[in-house]
């Protein structure tokens, strides 16, 4: 710690990530337990990123999508994992103010950018259901590559705006993160002044972020709905409701969790509680994406067989 200039107080140059336990043999557990999550999940979407170049079958506005999520969830669970894996094994824990600052940044814009970007993908399943006939003409290549530089745009600038409102307050002491990572309100609690007028800023950004995406895709699948109920065939229901199952199941996944933690005041702050409630956001949901894409779609199989030597890429 260094002083304030004028004041007898010191101002945080370092804080230290407690983790999940300070037990050495349980921190040896989770880091088998991490890293197989880790490798499996850069794996699974790597692979997904992989067959959807490779195959040009694949080369529509649905896969591209998929491919762009992937890749968000290899940078999303890039942030925390490696830095957490060290920290399991290592004496200190410890994590520079800068750094902290920069994870902190990049995890709150990958994390926002992915949700926006579920909302494309909602839009996406809209046209490919309502507009079948279309779908290639609305969703142009241009249009997919506007859409997903919007989203990354959006994402890294709130994060921005969130970063900058918790990392400019003062931290004289304690410098004790109670988490695996530094997340805006369990390093916002540590901070020596009233927060409250950050929090209601930091909540308008959430509700800006979380609830006007949801709502986004709450329209889009009451339209999808109302299209598939007009579909006389049953298969063909099935197929409609089957080709949006698997968005909707990321999409719960990722929201509920992330709005649990984001929407609430740092009143209601419980840290053993919250930062178990990251996991599922951050590390299970981009583990889980590529098995409910891949195990749910019938392209992603046969692209993969191709890629073994069951058959030719076309």
């Amino acid at each position: 710690m260094w002083m304030l200039p004028g004041k007898n107080q010191s101002w945080v140059s370092e804080f230290i990530l407690l983790g999940f336990s300070g037990d050495p043999t349980s921190n040896r557990i989770l880091f088998i337990a991490f890293l197989f999550i880790y490798l499996s999940s850069v794996l699974g979407n790597g692979l997904i990123v992989t067959l959807i170049c490779l195959d040009t079958y694949l080369h529509t506005p649905m896969y591209f999508f998929l491919c762009i999520l992937s890749l968000l969830d290899m940078g999303y669970i890039t942030t925390t994992i490696p830095q957490m894996l060290v920290h399991l094994l290592a004496h200190s824990q410890t994590i520079s103010f800068a750094g902290c600052w920069l994870q902190m940044y990049v995890f709150g814009a990958l994390g926002l950018t992915e949700c926006i970007f579920f909302v494309v993908m909602a839009y996406d399943r809209y046209v490919a259901i309502c507009y079948p006939l279309h779908y290639t003409a609305i969703l142009s290549r241009g249009l997919c590559m506007q859409l997903a530089a919007g989203t990354w745009a959006c994402g890294f600038i709130f994060s921005l705006i969130h970063t900058f409102l918790t990392m400019r307050l003062p931290y004289c002491g304690p410098n004790m993160v109670n988490h695996y990572l530094c997340e805006g309100p369990s390093v916002r609690s540590l901070a020596c002044m009233d927060t409250h007028l950050i929090e209601m800023v930091d909540q308008v950004l959430s509700v800006f972020v979380v609830v006007t995406p949801l709502s986004f895709i709450l329209a889009s699948y009451i339209r999808i709905v109302l299209a598939i109920l007009k579909i006389k065939s049953t298969q063909g229901r099935c197929k409609a409701f089957s080709t949006c199952a698997s968005h909707l199941t990321v999409v719960t996944l990722f929201y509920t969790p992330a709005g649990y933690i984001y929407m609430k005041p740092n009143s209601s702050y419980f840290p053993e509680q919250d930062k178990k409630f990251s996991l599922f956001y951050n590390v299970f949901t981009t583990l889980l994406n590529p098995v409910v894409y891949s195990l749910r779609n019938k392209d992603i199989k046969e692209a993969f067989l191709k890629v073994i030597g069951h058959g030719r890429v076309a």
